[in-house]
């Protein structure tokens, strides 16, 4: 039998390293031959030369900025292609949806993979990404968009001892509104497994798909970790007025990613309840629990003991110093 051709642009980040780890490593790896897809200036880069000792996977260049006809020629052979794209890039997922199209790519899976939030102002890169998805919709071309929650590893508040300062959350400290409000959560770790499944799966197709592990809020969390280590945290609340002022603060760039953008996500999942399998539904969402009940996850208690154990890497260190440095701006 063919194996299964998948393109995969971005293998070596946050999410997409969580993504290939869960390709190669599903019980459906034998079905898949991965091609990474990376810009000719990081080719040589250890991480992305270190993704070829694994069976069927190999590097393939591609250059966003390369004129259509050769981002199309990049993308030959490609049934399945995944985007893991950067925070930052994601409306280049424009003109690498019409090469797909233009390639025979059988179905995108463009960049969603964060919380369910509805267009139209709510967050940023939310509003962004909509912008890719009309394309997508305008060109015809088959899609699955896979939103997963917030992660477990930007979800662990500091405590007084310092034991969980590594892997501690680096978004706005705090907790939003009354702390009650439940959200979907997920292990990074997890999401591969995910989308290992929804890829080869046709009730997917041209579907969006809310992938989830557990719901907690943010008090639950709180609570679960004084129990568990023996120490008063401090809980400071947030009103939507105050997530608002950080939200309509000016300034563009950095100050966009480290103040406004984690404010937003904290008013849609902590105040609006926006990030809720319920409120999925009601946008058209199916849910991973509804597709895959046999699927084995993570638990928010296993990943607590995990990261007192030292077995959970943090994620996003390039980018603390800076989240720390907001904090105090």
């Amino acid at each position: 039998m063919a194996l299964l051709q998948i393109g995969f642009l971005g293998a070596t980040g946050e999410t997409g390293s969580s993504i290939f780890n869960g390709l190669i490593s599903s019980p459906q790896a034998s079905d898949f031959h991965i091609t990474a897809l990376v810009r000719p200036s990081s080719l040589s880069k250890p991480a992305n030369q270190a993704l070829k000792s694994h069976k069927n996977v190999s590097l393939r260049t591609l250059d966003l900025t390369a004129s259509p006809e050769e981002l199309t020629s990049s993308l030959q052979g490609i049934e399945i292609l995944i985007s893991a794209i950067g925070a930052t890039d994601q409306l280049s997922q424009i003109q690498l949806a019409t090469a797909a199209k233009a390639a025979g790519v059988k179905r995108f899976i463009p960049c969603a993979f964060i919380t369910v939030i509805p267009p139209g102002g709510i967050h940023l890169l939310r509003d962004q990404k909509q912008e890719v998805y009309n394309h997508i919709f305008q060109l015809g071309l088959s899609y699955t968009i896979i939103d997963v929650g917030w992660w477990y590893q930007i979800s662990l508040p500091r405590v007084p001892s310092g034991k969980l300062d590594a892997v501690a959350g680096i978004v706005t400290p705090g907790i939003a509104g009354d702390g009650n409000v439940l959200s979907g959560l997920t292990d990074l770790r997890d999401i591969g497994k995910y989308v290992a499944r929804i890829i080869q799966d046709e009730r997917t197709v041209n579907k969006w798909v809310f992938v989830y592990n557990e719901l907690w809020s943010q008090n639950a969390v709180y609570d679960l970790v004084e129990k568990r280590l023996g120490e008063k945290i401090d809980r400071t609340y947030l009103s939507e007025k105050d997530l608002l002022a950080r939200i309509e603060s000016p300034g563009e760039g950095p100050h966009a990613l480290f103040v406004k953008v984690p404010a937003q996500y904290m008013r849609s999942w902590g105040i609006r309840g926006d990030n809720t399998p319920e409120y999925a539904k009601y946008l058209g969402y199916v849910t991973s629990k509804e597709l895959y009940p046999d699927l084995e996850f993570t638990s928010f208690e296993k990943y607590l003991e995990d990261a007192l154990e030292g077995r959970i890497k943090p994620v996003y260190e390039e980018l603390r110093a800076q989240f720390e440095a907001s904090r105090e701006a």
